[in-house]
C-alpha cells in the first residue's frame, strides 16, 4: 500500500517498461533475472525471492546530470558530493509555460539563490507521456544560468523536457551550470505542491564511476 507522508513530496516520475523520456532514446527493459519460481528450489522453508534486471539509458525518468555528462574530465556521479544533492534548502521559482517558454534571468530577481536547490516550476510536467512533452518546452536562458552561477546556486532543477532550448544546436545552460559544478535535475514533477520557501530537497543518484547521469527519487521535505 502506498501511503504518502504529509511532509514528504515526491517529485519524481515513475519509471515503467518501454516508456519514453527523451525522444529517440530507447525505453527501459524491466524483467526478472531470478524468478520466484526458480528460487523456490533453493530453500526448504518455502522462501522465494525475486531479483530484477533493468536495461536503461541513463537519461530515463527524473534524473540528475553531473559535470561528467557535459565535460570529459568533469566530476562523475561517484564524485558528486552529497552536499550538492541532499538536504538542500529549496526555493521554487514559478513561471507558467503559458506565460512564455524562456525562463530568463529576471525570473530570479529577489530570490535567495546562494546554496539553494533552485527548482523551476513551469507546469510542463502535465504533458508527461504525451507527444507534446518533447517539443516547444520551457527552458532556462543562458543569462538565467549565468545569474544562478554568479549567485552560487547549489542545484538547479526544472519540470520540463530539458533545461536548455532543444530547438537550437547549443546547450549553454548545461555548459554554464555543469561547468560550475552545479548538478542539474530534469523531468521533475509536482513542483506545484512544493512551497516557495521552507522545504529541504533531496535528489541522490547511485554512486557510479564513469557515468554522468542517472535516475533519482527526488523529493522535498516540508518544514
Amino acid at each position: 500500500m502506498n501511503v504518502e507522508h504529509p511532509r514528504l513530496i515526491d517529485l519524481s516520475h515513475t519509471i515503467e517498461a518501454g516508456m519514453t523520456t527523451y525522444k529517440d532514446l530507447p525505453g527501459p527493459v524491466l524483467c526478472d533475472y531470478w524468478t520466484r519460481e526458480a528460487s523456490r528450489a533453493n530453500y526448504d522453508d518455502g522462501s522465494t525471492f525475486q531479483i530484477g534486471r533493468i536495461d536503461l539509458v541513463a537519461n530515463t525518468g527524473t534524473y540528475v546530470d553531473s559535470p561528467f555528462h557535459r565535460f570529459e574530465h568533469g566530476c562523475d556521479l561517484a564524485g558528486l558530493p552529497l552536499a550538492s544533492l541532499a538536504d538542500l534548502p529549496a526555493v521554487v521559482v514559478r513561471q507558467p509555460w503559458q506565460d512564455g517558454l524562456a525562463v530568463d534571468a529576471g525570473a530570479f530577481d529577489g530570490v535567495p539563490l546562494q546554496g539553494m536547490a533552485v527548482l523551476v516550476h513551469t507546469g510542463w510536467d502535465r504533458h508527461w507521456r504525451t507527444e507534446r512533452y518533447f517539443s516547444e518546452h520551457p527552458f532556462l536562458t543562458a543569462a538565467a544560468a549565468e545569474r544562478l552561477v554568479a549567485a552560487g546556486a547549489a542545484f538547479v532543477g526544472i519540470d520540463s523536457y530539458n533545461i536548455d532550448d532543444t530547438r537550437v544546436r547549443a546547450r549553454p545552460v548545461h555548459t554554464l551550470l555543469l561547468g560550475a559544478d552545479i548538478p542539474i535535475g530534469e523531468h521533475l514533477t509536482r513542483l506545484d505542491a512544493v512551497p516557495d520557501r521552507g522545504c529541504r530537497f533531496h535528489a541522490v543518484p547511485p554512486k557510479i564511476v564513469g557515468m554522468g547521469t542517472f535516475p533519482v527519487r527526488a523529493y522535498a521535505i516540508q518544514a
